[in-house]
């Protein structure tokens, strides 16, 4: 027995409207046709689906099966139908975030919580686990955009553009380094430099000062937590290098003192990598849209 979606929907409208000529109205086509679907239908099945000498119409005991199968199945046929839709029409989707650099938490979920408001039917999820492989994850379709520092020329990759930070060193008010107006490579030798657990030529303090000028600290403590680094340079256990988003809360505080890098400073620009067919998608751009908002508001501050 041959069933269609068409059959389906046909034992359910007549069930409802009682009748074949309401049904037929319902299903927007002629009471002829509709009368020789059922009859081929029944044809099929080999037994009567429906009681016609009554009034209303009514489905026999096999009828009432199909009727049950119908209620069954036209729901999930809809919703996928509508899911579908949505995908086209990009009101849907699937929104997972790679991070490679740790800093970017405290910045990051402002701009989610937005998004999330303005999207609710887009699945929304960070991957921190694939943070050091992020962009081949990103080529493999594991995730859906990176948030990197670092661009590179990659097969169906675009880095967008999001915006552009200063690279700011951070220590004790009473470190003798606070006396200086800006700090240079050569002051970071002898002292304790507390950093992410990330390796460095991801920091922006080695790839774009120290590495190139080859000098090492005495020592490098890897901590987790900003708020942690933050407080053990408040108690003068070492010094940091933190973007500019970070340190504005404590660039007023009497505890710490922010110097740029270098007399011209250090400059960085975030990206977004995102698959090349997804950049025109309208929850991707909005997330672009969203994140250079908020990065506006944080300079302003």
């Amino acid at each position: 027995m041959h069933i269609e979606f068409r059959h389906l929907r046909t034992i359910k409208a007549i069930h409802e409207c009682g009748g074949l000529a309401r049904a037929a109205d319902q299903l927007n086509i002629t009471q002829s046709a509709l009368s020789h679907q059922i009859k081929g239908l029944e044809d099929q099945a080999g037994v009567e689906l429906f009681l016609r000498r009554s009034k209303p119409m009514k489905l026999s005991a096999a009828g009432l099966r199909l009727l049950r199968l119908a209620e069954q199945i036209l729901p999930q046929v809809e919703a996928m139908q509508e899911e579908f839709s949505s995908l086209r029409d990009g009101r849907t989707g699937r929104m997972h975030i790679a991070i490679e650099c740790h800093a970017c938490f405290e910045w990051l979920f402002p701009v989610l919580e937005g998004f999330r408001k303005s999207w609710p039917d887009v699945d929304v999820d960070i991957r921190p686990g694939l943070a050091f492989d992020a962009l081949p994850a990103l080529q493999k379709e594991e995730v859906d955009l990176v948030v990197s520092s670092d661009p590179e020329s990659l097969p169906g990759v675009e880095f967008v553009e999001l915006f552009d930070y200063n690279a700011v060193f951070v220590a004790a008010s009473a470190h003798p380094l606070a006396e200086k107006p800006y700090i240079e490579a050569e002051d970071f030798r002898g002292q304790t430099l507390i950093t992410y657990p990330v390796e460095r030529t991801r920091l922006d303090v080695f790839s774009q000062l120290l590495i190139p000028a080859r000098v090492e600290p005495a020592t490098i403590r890897q901590v987790e937590l900003t708020a942690v680094i933050l407080l053990l340079v408040a108690s003068n256990r070492g010094i940091s290098v933190l973007p500019d988003w970070v340190v504005r809360e404590v660039k007023y505080n009497s505890d710490y003192v922010t110097r740029p890098l270098t007399k011209e400073g250090i400059t960085r620009r975030l990206y977004a990598a995102v698959r090349s067919e997804d950049l025109e998608k309208p929850f991707v751009q909005e997330l672009v849209k969203l994140a250079r908002t908020e990065a506006r508001k944080l300079q302003a501050q």
